[in-house]
C-alpha cells in the first residue's frame, strides 16, 4: 500500500509538532521514504536532529540555503514526492496556502507542487472556528487539498474543543487514502480472492459467568483483515470476543468458543487463503456447570479436554484446503524452534512467529514477527501492527500473483 512511496512532510510551528515524529516513525515502518521541511517556528518545538534521525534524511529549513538548493531545491522537493503532507498545519501556514504566499521554504514548496496535498490542522479552538480560517480551509478544499482533523479534546492552552492534531495513525491512514484516490484505477492485487481470517481470543465456559481465555485483543487479526480487504479480497473475519470495530469492507462472523470458531471457518469454505491469527484456547472444560458455581468448603476441580485444532483442520481439509494456510505462533521461549515444529505439525504453509514473553504483544500497538516457511526464515523488524498487516498483505498478494497460482475460489459469503 505505502511501501516505496515518498512523502514530503512539512512540520509547522505548533505545540502538536511532537506528534509529527510519530507520524514519521509509522510511515518508515510501512516502507515509506520521508523527507521533511521544518518552518522556523517548528524548530521551537522539535529539533532538526530528531527529525533527521527518524526520517533518515537531511532536514530542509532555509529557502536560500545554497547547500540545500544544490542538493535538492524546493522545486525538486515538491516534484519528487508522491504526496505533500503538512502536519501540524497552523492557521498561519493555512492562510499562506490559501493566499498563494511564498515567503519561506514551506510555503514556496507548497505553491510549487503539482502533487496531492494533505493538511492536518492544529490550533486553538477559537482560531479554528474563526470565519477567516474557515474561509481558508474551504478555499483549500475547493483547490483539491485534503484535510484530516482536527480532533476535539483538551488543548494545550487549557481550552477544550476542535483544534487537536489528528492522531498519528489517523494521519497515516489519510495519507494512504489520499494516495489511493490519486492513483489511476487499476485492478486490486487480490480482487476475486476470498480469504478467511480468524482473530481475537476464544472463551471456553466454566459455568454461566466464568470462562477460560487469554489476553488476545484481536488487534493484529483485525488489522490483517482490513489490509487484505484494501487489497481487494473478499474477507470473512471469524472473530472471538473483542472490543474492536469491524474493518471497512469486511464480513465479521462473531463466535465465542473454539468449537464455534471451527464451525464458522468450515462454513466459510471454500476460500483461497486462511490466515489463522486467533488465539484459540488449547483446552476447554469437559463438562461446564449449567449453574453458577458457589464458594464452599471444597475447591471445584475440572476435567479438561483439548479444543479443536482449527489450523491443522484447515491445513488438511482435502479438496477444500485453502491454497495458502497461514498460522500464528505466540511463544514465550525458543520462538523460532517452536514455530518450526508447529509448521510441520500443523501442515500449514507459513507460520508467523512472535514472542509474548512477559506479556508483550497482546494489546500492544507494536509487534515483531518472523515468517517461517519452506523457503526459509524471514525476520521482520519491530513495527506497529498496521504495518505488519500491510506487509503481510503485500506478501500474500505477491504469492497469489506468482506464475501458476491457484485459480480463485468461488462461493458467496455466508
Amino acid at each position: 500500500m505505502l511501501t516505496g512511496k515518498r512523502v514530503l512532510l512539512i512540520i509547522a510551528g505548533g505545540i502538536a509538532a511532537y506528534k509529527s515524529l510519530e507520524v514519521i516513525r509509522r510511515l518508515r515502518d510501512q516502507g515509506v521514504s520521508v523527507r521533511c521541511i521544518l518552518t522556523e517556528a517548528a524548530t521551537e518545538f522539535v529539533t532538526p536532529m530528531a527529525v533527521a534521525a527518524l526520517s533518515g534524511h537531511p532536514v530542509y529549513q532555509n529557502l536560500f540555503s545554497l547547500k540545500d538548493e544544490s542538493e535538492m531545491g524546493h522545486i525538486r522537493l515538491s516534484r519528487e514526492a508522491d504526496i505533500v503532507v503538512v502536519a501540524p498545519a497552523t492557521a498561519n501556514l493555512i492562510a499562506k496556502m490559501a493566499a498563494g504566499i511564498a515567503d519561506d521554504l514551506a510555503a514556496t514548496t507548497l505553491l510549487a507542487t503539482d502533487k496531492p496535498v494533505l493538511i492536518a490542522p492544529a490550533m486553538n479552538v477559537r482560531m479554528w472556528h474563526h470565519a477567516a480560517n474557515q474561509r481558508n480551509i474551504a478555499r483549500l478544499q475547493n483547490d483539491g487539498v485534503a484535510v484530516v482533523g482536527p480532533a476535539a479534546g483538551p488543548l494545550a492552552d487549557g481550552e477544550f474543543g476542535l483544534g487537536r492534531l489528528a492522531e498519528p495513525e489517523d494521519v497515516v491512514a489519510a495519507i494512504r487514502h489520499r494516495l489511493e484516490a490519486a492513483e489511476p484505477t487499476r485492478p486490486a492485487p487480490l480482487a476475486g480472492r476470498r480469504i478467511l481470517v480468524t482473530s481475537g481470543p476464544t472463551q471456553e465456559p466454566i459455568d454461566p459467568v466464568r470462562f477460560l481465555s487469554n489476553h488476545s485483543t484481536g488487534r493484529q487479526g483485525h488489522a490483517i483483515a482490513g489490509a487484505l480487504a484494501r487489497l481487494g479480497a473478499e474477507i470473512v473475519l471469524v472473530s472471538g470476543p473483542t472490543n474492536l470495530a469491524t474493518p471497512p469492507g469486511v464480513l465479521t462472523v462473531p463466535v465465542q468458543t473454539a468449537e464455534e470458531m471451527l464451525a464458522a471457518c468450515l462454513k466459510a469454505l471454500p476460500v483461497d487463503a486462511a490466515i489463522c491469527v486467533a488465539a484459540v484456547s488449547d483446552w476447554r472444560i469437559a463438562k461446564p456447570s449449567p449453574t453458577k458455581l458457589k464458594k464452599g468448603s471444597a475447591v471445584p476441580t475440572f476435567g479438561l479436554v483439548e479444543s479443536p485444532d482449527i489450523l491443522a483442520t484447515l491445513s488438511r481439509h482435502g479438496q477444500q484446503r485453502p491454497a495458502l494456510v497461514v498460522g500464528f505462533a505466540a511463544e514465550t521461549d525458543r520462538v523460532e524452534d517452536n514455530a518450526k515444529t508447529k509448521l510441520s505439525a500443523k501442515g500449514c504453509d507459513w507460520i508467523i512467529a512472535n514472542s509474548v514473553a512477559g506479556g508483550a504483544v497482546f494489546g500492544a500497538e507494536r509487534n515483531r514477527v518472523t515468517v517461517i516457511s519452506a523457503a526459509g526464515i524471514d525476520p521482520w523488524p519491530e513495527m506497529d501492527k498496521e504495518a505488519v498487516a500491510e506487509r503481510l498483505g503485500s506478501r500474500i498478494a505477491e504469492w497469489f500473483g506468482r506464475p501458476g497460482a491457484a485459480p480463485a475460489a468461488a462461493k458467496e459469503a455466508p
